[in-house]
């Protein structure tokens, strides 16, 4: 089974909000005012769930999106409020929270929702596979821009 879901909103050009170019991965507890999307992410989860952990991370680097995007994020959700209930609605609750953020610039959301007795047993955040969309994965790429300029 797999710990997380993608969710693709809408094409990465449509996004409005760039930030400043990412100088290196910065996995962070605490919010980077250079990062909207970010921050309104680990905002509105913390007001919404309540956490009693909880991580965001900016992926986008990890993309064929321009340099300082917003665009691909993984979450770690550690909450009460997920007692009870199965993985579906935990993603559910999650996504509800971030409905503006899905609908506008956040092009993808792997989500991690966990309980707090779950994340006491595996306390550990998966890792995203490497990107292989867009020219990441297509070599032919140089060809294909060429021969759409002739």
């Amino acid at each position: 089974m797999l710990p997380s879901v993608l969710r693709c909103a809408r094409p990465i050009s449509t996004c409005p909000i760039l930030s400043r170019p990412l100088a290196h991965f910065r996995p962070r507890m605490d919010p980077d005012p250079s990062r909207p999307v970010e921050r309104a992410i680990r905002t509105k989860l913390a007001n919404t769930l309540g956490p009693s952990h909880l991580e965001v991370h900016n992926e986008s680097h990890m993309h064929a999106v321009p340099p300082g995007s917003e665009s691909h994020f993984r979450v770690l959700v550690v909450s009460s409020r997920f007692e009870g209930l199965p993985l579906i609605q935990r993603h559910r609750l999650v996504n509800d929270a971030l409905k503006e953020e899905l609908s506008t610039c956040v092009h993808a959301l792997a989500i991690q929702a966990k309980t707090p007795e779950q994340w006491g047993i595996n306390p550990d955040l998966a890792k995203s596979p490497p990107c292989l969309g867009g020219s990441r994965g297509d070599h032919t790429v140089e060809e294909k821009l060429k021969a759409g300029r002739e």
